[in-house]
Order: structure tokens, then sequence, then C-alpha cells
């Protein structure tokens, strides 16, 4: 059972880390629907992944607002 929690776990971080790569780089091209678009998806895999037990909430916030960071950083460049 172990096994199965961490390779579920395993998985689910791996996902979050293509969300952020995603919205890395929409904000690099600078296509703002997409980056907002892929900002909203990795907010809710980070809530998701919290709300499972999988991330700790401090880690969590805290990818969030750099998240958020960056596209605000980005959308105001305009």
């Amino acid at each position: 059972q172990t096994k199965k929690h961490a390779a579920r776990n395993v998985l689910a971080k791996l996902k979050l880390g293509d969300a952020r790569r995603a919205v890395r780089k929409a904000i690099e091209r600078s296509e703002a629907k997409k980056a907002e678009d892929a900002v909203k998806t990795a907010i809710k895999m980070l809530d998701k992944a919290y709300s499972r037990g999988i991330m700790k909430l401090n880690t969590v916030s805290r990818q969030k607002s750099r998240l958020m960071k960056k596209l605000q950083a980005m959308t105001s460049k305009k």
C-alpha cells in the first residue's frame, strides 16, 4: 500500500512540474491568455495536492505566490 501511495504522489508531483513548466513557457512567449489558463490549472493542481496530503500548505502557498507574481509581472509589462 505504501508503494502505491508513493507512486501516486510521484505522479502527481510530475504533473505539477509539467503544469508549472507550461506556465513558464507561456510567460516566456508572452502569451497572456495561455499563461492565465495555465496558472489557473496549476493552482487547482496545487490545491488538490495539498488536500490529498501530497504537499504541505506553505509549499503550496509559496508556489502559488510565485506563479501569480510571474503572471502579474508579465501582464504589467504590456
